[in-house]
């Protein structure tokens, strides 16, 4: 059965603030209104038009890069304008509404624990699935999947979401030929460099093609020499973190910089 929030769509949206007008236009300071990823108007007014149009592209660039927008609108020229000439200019704030990325975990037990609670506490949406899985384990998972031995929720899994492998050795060959058919960001597999050979083995064998083994972080987690499950798991974490920030998680410091 499906424990916790149920898995759904998840889209994101822009939020559309006129902060400032100038003028006659047709809608009035704090007016709001809301964007599908395409574009669209689904609900609110900042204006018709092409006022509307522009707003809606600028909507969409701010969801593609996640980074908000401020928008200056002309509205009283038709040609160097918006080509709507209303007499008058407004400024409208777009602020993305993105969904947190989500990490489908396979496995249970105390490193699955640490990796749910420490993925959560930095904005992970975590789904669990394992058979031996029970929500009591992971208060922070949005849904425990315990009905699910051949993982085939993660047919709904989307770009850029993460998948960490921690069945511990349980069937974790057969969960990565199946989490690599679907277009993830990040493919983690908690597993010893022996036993992560012997999966890539195991890969070299199927019918993936090698191109795919490429997003496979294993053994996963950054080189912090991690031993217990919690150190673990903050390994993975940071290796995460570092994907999805797009850094290279490379140590640094202010003094090797010149001066």
């Amino acid at each position: 059965m499906v424990l916790g929030t149920r898995i759904g769509a998840r889209q994101p949206c822009a939020l559309a603030t006129v902060v400032a007008i100038e003028g006659s236009v047709s809608a009035d300071p704090g007016a709001k209104a809301i964007f599908a990823p395409d574009g669209r108007l689904l609900a609110g007014w900042v204006g018709g038009g092409c006022a509307q149009a522009r707003v809606g592209e600028l909507a969409c660039e701010a969801m593609s890069t996640g980074k908000s927008q401020l928008l200056a609108l002309d509205l009283r020229d038709e040609i160097l304008g918006t080509g709507m000439p209303c007499g008058g200019a407004m400024t409208v704030f777009i602020d993305p509404i993105l969904p947190p990325p989500m990490l489908w975990l396979l496995g249970s037990g105390r490193l699955a624990e640490a990796l749910c609670a420490q993925a959560a506490q930095v904005d992970f949406a975590v789904t669990v699935l394992d058979p031996r899985a029970e929500a009591a384990q992971f208060p922070a998972a949005r849904a425990v999947v315990d009905d699910d031995p051949s993982y085939a929720a993660l047919a709904g899994a989307a770009a850029g979401d993460y998948v960490v492998i921690a069945t511990q050795h349980k069937g974790d060959h057969l969960a990565l030929r199946q989490v690599l058919t679907q277009p993830v960001a990040y493919v983690g597999l908690i597993a010893s460099r022996h036993r992560a050979r012997l999966v890539q083995e195991d890969l070299q064998q199927s019918s993936l093609s090698p191109a795919l083994w490429g997003k496979v972080h294993a053994p996963a987690g950054l080189d912090l020499g991690a031993r217990t499950p919690e150190e673990i798991a903050l390994a993975v974490v940071a290796e995460m973190l570092a994907r999805r920030r797009q850094r290279s998680a490379r140590p640094r410091s202010i003094f090797e910089e010149n001066p």
